[in-house]
C-alpha cells in the first residue's frame, strides 16, 4: 500500500454552474457537454516529464503547449484540472487521440466507474473519495485516467487531490515509478485512490463504533439521524468501490499491450485491496442496519417499560376507585359513615389492597 496524505480543503463550488444530463438531450453522440458542478474558474494543465535520472514539472499555458512534448522519448504525466471548459478538454483529447465518446464521458461527472481498452490507450473512470469529517463527511470526485504508449493523463474536477504521495515519490526517486513505464504510474495512481478508500472506511468504522453505546443506552432522534447519515455515506462508498473491481478486472483480462506483464501482479494486488474495501463497506452497512433495528427495539422496550408502569398504577387504582366510589354514594343507611374509625379504616383497607397487589405483581415478575 502506498503512503497517504491529509487532503487539502476543498474549493467551494462556483454559484450558478450546475449542469444536468437533460442539457445533452437531442445532441449527437460524442457532443461535449459538461454535466455536474463547476468547481474552479479556469482549467489548469500541468505536465510532469520524468525518467530514471530526472523529473521536470511544467505548467502549460494551454493545449497547444503539448505539441513540443508529445512524441518524445520522455515519459509524461498530464494532469488536467477543471472539466467545465469543454473546448480545452476537447482540444487536449484530440491531441492525445481520444475518441469523442471517451471525451464525452470525461466531462460527465455522473459517469459510473468503468474501464475501456481502446486502440492506443486505456481509459478508466474512478471516484476519488476523501473523508472530510464534520458536516461534509465523505467527499467524492470523479477522476478520469488514461494510459498511452508513453504518457498518463488525469482529468479532475477541481484542485486538490490524493496524488501528492505519488508526486513525492517521483520527485525523490523512490520506488519503481521513475524506473518503470507509464503503466506502473497508471497503477500507482489507482492504488493511492484505493488507499483513501481504506481511510474513508476506517473513519466510517470509528463513527459507527462511537454510536454503539449511544444506541444501547440513550438513543434519541438525533441518534437515528446520525445512523441514517452514516448509512448514506456507506452507500456512497459502496457505489464508488463496487465498480472498481470490474474496472481492474477489465485491465487485467484484456491484456493490453500498454500494460507490461511485470505490472500485472501489482494490478492483481490492487484487485485484492478493492475486494477488501467492498467487504468492509458491506460489513459496515450491515452493522448500521443492525443499529437501526436496535434503535427501534430500544424505543419499543422503553415504551413497554412506561406502559408497564402505567398499567400497574391503573390496575392498583381500579379497586381503590371502587372503594372510594361506594363511600361516595349519597345513601342515608351506610353504617360505616357513622363509625368513629370508619375513615382511617377505609384508608387502611385501600393501603392493604394496594400493597397486596404490588407484592403479587412483583412475585409474578410483572413489575
Amino acid at each position: 500500500m502506498s503512503e497517504a496524505e491529509t487532503p487539502e480543503p476543498l474549493d467551494e463550488r462556483i454559484p450558478g454552474s450546475a449542469a444536468s444530463q437533460s442539457d445533452k438531450l437531442g445532441l449527437p453522440p460524442g457532443t461535449l457537454v459538461h454535466v455536474g458542478e463547476r468547481h474552479c474558474a479556469e482549467v489548469a494543465l500541468t505536465l510532469v516529464a520524468y525518467g530514471p535520472e530526472a523529473v521536470e514539472e511544467i505548467a502549460l499555458g494551454g493545449p497547444e503547449d503539448l505539441a513540443g512534448h508529445l512524441g518524445t522519448e520522455r515519459l509524461l504525466w498530464l494532469d488536467v484540472i477543471g472539466l467545465h471548459d469543454v473546448e480545452t478538454v476537447g482540444e487536449v483529447g484530440e491531441r492525445l487521440g481520444l475518441h469523442p465518446l471517451v471525451m464525452s464521458d470525461m466531462v460527465n461527472t455522473h459517469q459510473r466507474p468503468k474501464a475501456e481498452i481502446h486502440e492506443g490507450y486505456v481509459f478508466a473512470v474512478v471516484k476519488m473519495v476523501r473523508w472530510i469529517g464534520g458536516d461534509q463527511g465523505l467527499d467524492t470526485e470523479q477522476v478520469s485516467l488514461l494510459l498511452g504508449s508513453n504518457w498518463v493523463a488525469t482529468f479532475q474536477e477541481r484542485p486538490g487531490d490524493v496524488f501528492d504521495a505519488v508526486r513525492a515519490r517521483m520527485r525523490e526517486g523512490k520506488g519503481r515509478i521513475r524506473k518503470s513505464g507509464p503503466d506502473y504510474l497508471f497503477y500507482a495512481l489507482l492504488d493511492v485512490i484505493v488507499d483513501h478508500y481504506f481511510l474513508a472506511v476506517e473513519a466510517l468504522s470509528e463513527q459507527t463504533e462511537a454510536l454503539e453505546d449511544e444506541v444501547l443506552e440513550a438513543p434519541t432522534r438525533a441518534t437515528l439521524a446520525r445512523i441514517h447519515g452514516l448509512r448514506q455515506e456507506a452507500l456512497a462508498l459502496r457505489r464508488a468501490a463496487w465498480p472498481l473491481r470490474e474496472l481492474v478486472q477489465v485491465v487485467l483480462r484484456e491484456e493490453s499491450e500498454l500494460v507490461d506483464p511485470s505490472t500485472a501482479p501489482y494490478l492483481r494486488d490492487l484487485y485484492d485491496h478493492v475486494v477488501q474495501v467492498i467487504d468492509i463497506v458491506e460489513t459496515q452497512r450491515e452493522i448500521l442496519s443492525g443499529y437501526t433495528d436496535l434503535y427501534l427495539s430500544s424505543l419499543s422496550n422503553r415504551m413497554n417499560d412506561v406502559m408497564r408502569v402505567l398499567t400497574v398504577i391503573a390496575t392498583i387504582f381500579i379497586p381503590l376507585t371502587f372503594v372510594a366510589g361506594i363511600y361516595g354514594m349519597n345513601f342515608e343507611v351506610m353504617p360505616e359513615l357513622k363509625w368513629r374509625w370508619g375513615y382511617p379504616l377505609v384508608w387502611g383497607v385501600m393501603a392493604v389492597m394496594a400493597g397486596g397487589m404490588l407484592r403479587f405483581f412483583r412475585r409474578r415478575g410483572w413489575f
